[in-house]
């Protein structure tokens, strides 16, 4: 197994921001148990059975993995002997484990004594075999109760009330779309986009929005990336009262009527003077509580509702102010901010009903709630109908709300916000900076641009790796230097503005550009502010691209300076860092990261090209990938990758099922990942094939959400009337 990196210059890649996960229910933690130690049993029978002589990954452990994870030591606290045991049944992450640094050739060491290729594929083929025996019978891991995050809760209200302006401002949204290019029923991106940037500053925040609401704080994100994980998503005492404030905003805001609010007319107007109070607020609500709640709504809980708005309007209170209230009540329940499945039991516990499945398709695809046709599928119990289900997501991927989508996803994929905090050094890098903002807010939206065309216009997964094409800004390509494609034509038709900026498509003709993994976001968002840092490159690309994470260093080795030590004025940064290889402990992860991140070494600090470094010595960038493709330029590097591109297409479907599910992937995940690739091999790994695939999973279509916690009272729902501030007593 690979060694711990103790390159400190790696830890803050490593560095984990986790905090504690919620507490499973007691019920739920005896299930698994139960169902582990069947499948245990049942797998230990099998493997008793399984002749020695056929155990191609006994032998393999024997001769090459025991001495370090055997009995007299056992590395990185890894013991391989009941691999080599056919009565004994190993850990199902063990196993994966084990796979991937035989499949990626991590492990034996370079120096030490390697497996012949058809030894190291059989063994592979086994212990994935074995793998599936061990997980084939076990109930697909549930996802922790989880609240909607930032992001996903403001995309909820403006669909619920069909909002013409937004809720709060977002920073989380990288990138702003200006003048409406974004038309995925098009299937075609334009020439030429108009988009804005976060980083631009107070510019970016004049957007219409409801006057007087602000956002709760920020979600904090996983080690992947993405801010949707349910360990991290809770729901503290402080967050819960902030929730109750926030809906009485929302609604109490001076903005929040007929011109901005898409329903007023048919939720909030007062009805005609004939008809029957009651019975309007009855017809209203339903089909309201039913969209917020993402499932029919029992007759007691529509009751409680209806009583209160009834109630308040005979004391007086005018009806579009009474239906305010409620609907306040109604976006601070819980019912309403947590992602859960009721409690079921019997055979339904064997696959989620069809309203969990609208839920788990809109907040992948879309950020929200079901829009009434998903819950009207639901309600006839179709929407899982294989013929249903494809309609429906490819309708999904055809509305202009998958732009939610792009607004996540591949930011916190690629993990773009690093580079708003870069700060490269502004006497040597001068052109990273100009007037009072920076070149940053260019960079990131290059790569950001390049994924919304790929899934609108449904390409290659391979297109973000090296890509025909490209956007840039002017000022963007004047960045890139001996690599430009010289835009200064466009500059002279003027433009744009310093809220708008206007980006081109243009051909890539010089492959050493181009795609997610050389474009100067990347490669200043690694650097610090005086030099290149190959280990977070190499890191960047191990967890991004092959979703490969390094382990997380120890802190016990001091970190390489920004600038040459005295005496090594003269050396590369390859012979500055060759010193972090020579520990034991230090070599298992550099071998793995090193090529990785030195492949790279050739684009500075701001992501301009060089051939040689300020001592004027060449720069040597060549390496092997996964020991088996060697390169000895850029090129030959994005070369090596496309010829693993169905492992690249695999860890894709890796981050996009773990962003789909909302919680870490188990072994019985990496199956289905599996599985994803092989079903996008069919169709060239098109994008749209990938997330079809997601969508049609095992883990997706079968995984359920742990049912909701007991809340206060027991109830349902937030009684209405705590939001009102009005006492009254709860059914």
């Amino acid at each position: 197994m690979p060694a711990t990196c103790s390159q400190s210059v790696c830890r803050p890649w490593h560095t984990s921001r986790r905090r504690g996960p919620l507490l499973s229910p007691l019920a739920g933690r005896l299930i698994v148990l139960l169902c582990v130690t069947a499948v245990t049993n049942t797998s230990r029978a099998h493997f008793s059975s399984r002749p020695q002589s056929e155990d191609n990954v006994a032998s393999l452990v024997q001769s090459n993995c025991l001495l370090c994870h055997g009995e007299d030591a056992t590395e990185g606290d890894i013991d391989l002997r009941s691999l080599t045991d056919s009565t004994s049944a190993p850990d199902a992450d063990l196993i994966r484990r084990v796979i991937r640094v035989l499949d990626l050739r991590e492990m034996p060491p370079e120096d030490e004594e390697q497996p012949s290729p058809d030894a190291r594929t059989a063994a592979v083929s086994q212990l994935t075999s074995r793998l599936e025996i061990l997980v084939g019978q076990e109930a697909v891991q549930t996802a922790p109760i989880r609240r909607m995050n930032r992001f996903q809760y403001h995309n909820a209200v403006q669909d619920l009330f069909d909002l013409k302006c937004i809720v709060y401002t977002l920073p989380e949204r990288m990138m702003r779309e200006h003048g409406g290019y974004f038309q995925p029923a098009s299937g075609v991106m334009p020439e030429k986009v108009m988009v804005g940037s976060r980083p631009l500053g107070k510019s970016q925040m004049i957007e219409p929005r409801l006057a007087g609401v602000a956002a709760f704080p920020q979600d904090l994100r996983a080690e992947h990336g993405f801010d949707n994980q349910g360990d991290h998503l809770s729901l503290s005492p402080l967050l819960m009262e902030a929730f109750l404030k926030l809906g009485q905003s929302i609604t109490q805001s001076k903005d929040f009527g007929p011109r901005n609010v898409g329903i007023w007319k048919t939720f909030f107007d007062a009805p005609a003077k004939n008809e029957d109070v009651s019975q309007q607020v009855r017809q209203r609500l339903l089909p309201f509580l039913r969209r917020a709640f993402r499932r029919p709504i029992r007759e007691a809980t529509a009751e409680r509702y209806v009583s209160f708005v009834v109630k308040q309007l005979e004391q007086g209170t005018p009806f579009p102010e009474a239906m305010k209230t409620v609907a306040a009540a109604v976006i601070s329940s819980p019912r309403f901010l947590y992602l859960y499945s009721p409690e079921r039991s019997g055979a339904e516990d064997s696959q989620p009903d069809n309203f969990e499945l609208a839920g788990r398709l809109s907040f992948f695809l879309w950020g929200s709630i079901p829009d009434d046709r998903l819950l009207d599928l639901a309600a006839d119990g179709r929407l899982a109908q294989s013929d249903v289900l494809d309609d429906e997501f490819r309708r999904m991927l055809q509305d202009r709300k998958l732009k939610r989508f792009c607004d996540s996803f591949p930011a916190q994929w690629l993990q773009l916000e690093r580079i708003i905090s870069s700060v490269p050094n502004r006497s040597k890098f001068p052109q990273f900076y100009f007037s009072k903002y920076r070149d940053s807010m260019h960079m990131m939206m290059e790569p950001l641009l390049l994924f919304e065309t790929v899934l609108i216009e449904n390409r290659s997964v391979t297109q973000l790796v090296d890509p025909d094409f490209s956007y840039r800004s002017v000022l963007l390509d004047e960045a890139y230097g001996d690599l430009k494609v010289d835009l200064r034509a466009q500059k002279k038709k003027g433009g744009g503005s310093v809220t708008q900026l206007p980006f081109y498509r243009i051909p890539i003709k010089d492959r050493r550009t181009g795609g997610v993994i050389t474009n100067t976001a990347v490669m200043t968002m690694t650097s610090g502010p005086e030099r290149t840092q190959p280990i977070t490159r190499g890191a960047w690309i191990a967890t991004v691209i092959f979703n490969n994470p390094p382990d997380p260093p120890p802190a016990d080795v001091p970190p390489l300076g920004e600038k040459p030590a005295d005496g090594e004025e003269h050396f590369t940064l390859r012979e500055r860092l060759a010193a972090h290889r020579e520990r034991s402990d230090c070599r298992g992860c550099h071998e793995q990261i090193d090529p990785l991140g030195f492949a790279l070494e050739n684009f500075d600090p701001v992501g301009a090209w060089r051939d040689r470094y300020e001592n004027d010595r060449d720069i040597d960038m060549a390496g092997t990938l996964f020991r088996q493709h060697t390169f000895s330029d850029v090129v030959q590097f994005k070369d090596a990758i496309m010829q693993e591109k169905h492992r690249f297409a695999e860890a894709l479907g890796g981050h996009l099922l773990r962003f789909a599910l909302g919680r870490q992937l188990t072994a019985a995940d990496e199956l289905a990942v599996g599985r994803i690739a092989e079903q996008a091999k069919n169709e060239d790994y098109r994008l749209h094939s990938l997330l079809r695939a997601v969508v049609r999973s095992r883990p997706f279509l079968a995984g359920e959400l742990v049912a909701a916690p007991t809340v206060a009272r027991s109830a349902t729902d937030i009684s209405p009337s705590d939001t009102a501030g009005n006492p009254q007593s709860s059914p």
